[in-house]
């Protein structure tokens, strides 16, 4: 049977690209939209609990990426309830109405983060069996992973991505790091950065989709984690740009971005093995990673 991939937070850094991925190998994509404005785009109202049936009909696999940005805007209480519902009442509205309706789904396929872990400077490398923890962002990530596990009360497969920081040449944090003059190590630079090059993130999407095996959960960090200290100093090869002699203080973070701070503060080792058995990634060192961005 043909694939028809629906996707969640199609606009937005990863859902982009591997979009046109998706299009490319010749799968049917529906984005899920709340302003649609392409043929393929199909209105959702996720306060009004409304999907356009169109964007359901023959429905195989769901790609769900839909969440509003973490370090977007400082945490509120307001805030945090957005960042946890975009998360939460979207895939809740999905399970509802592909219940009701009774759309043949193989797979329902969702984003996480390492932050599941909680922000921790340790010598511990976390594995997809551990326990998660306690701050925030960890809280956002256990709603979102219970949100997706409900999927299987349907019988559908689910596949969940615990995604480190994707480098990509336009968004994310590494537009941010990537300062028009100069680098700086953030802190003490002692926080571990695992990340991913878009390239990989997208392709394991693409693995989830046309290998029904790949199930379950998945850490998606490149298998070259570094220092906070020494991605900066990789970024700076890579872009022939000076490195700061003094760090971004720690105490000025805490002072602009008070909770949301810890994010970039703190980062924890994140094991790739798991994934690594199963997927060769196309960009594992980070120098190169970088370069190949031409940023």
């Amino acid at each position: 049977m043909a694939k028809k991939i629906l996707i969640t937070g199609g606009t937005g850094l990863i859902g982009q690209q591997l979009t046109r991925i998706l299009n490319n190998k010749g799968y049917e994509v529906a984005i899920l939209s709340r302003n649609p404005s392409e043929k393929n785009e199909y209105k959702w109202d996720i306060p009004n609990e409304y999907i356009d049936e169109e964007a359901l009909k023959n429905t195989t696999h769901i790609i769900h990426l839909a969440g509003a940005g973490i370090a977007d805007k400082n945490w509120s209480d307001d805030r945090k309830k957005i960042l946890i519902d975009s998360r939460v009442n979207t895939a809740n509205l999905l399970f509802s109405k592909i219940a009701a309706l009774n759309i043949p789904v193989k797979k329902f396929i969702s984003a996480s983060g390492i932050g599941y872990y909680g922000a921790n400077t340790n010598e511990t490398i976390y594995t997809e069996k551990d326990t998660p923890g306690n701050d925030f962002v960890a809280k956002i990530c256990v709603a979102w992973e219970n949100a997706a596990k409900q999927f299987k009360q349907l019988g559908i497969t689910t596949t969940v991505l615990r995604t480190g920081v994707v480098l990509s040449k336009t968004g994310g944090a590494l537009e941010k790091m990537n300062t028009p003059i100069a680098l700086s190590a953030i802190g003490n630079g002692k926080q571990i950065v695992s990340w991913i090059h878009i390239n990989d993130i997208c392709n394991l999407y693409v693995k989830a989709v046309e290998e029904d095996t790949f199930s379950g959960i998945y850490n998606a960090v490149a298998p070259d984690f570094v220092t906070n200290k020494e991605f900066t100093k990789t970024l700076g090869k890579a872009t022939k740009k000076p490195i700061l002699p003094i760090n971004a203080p720690s105490f000025v973070l805490k002072l602009i971005f008070g909770e949301m701070s810890a994010i970039i503060l703190e980062g924890s080792r994140i094991s790739f093995d798991k994934t690594a058995k199963e997927y060769k990634f196309t960009q594992p060192n980070l120098l190169e990673a970088l370069k190949s961005l031409d940023l």
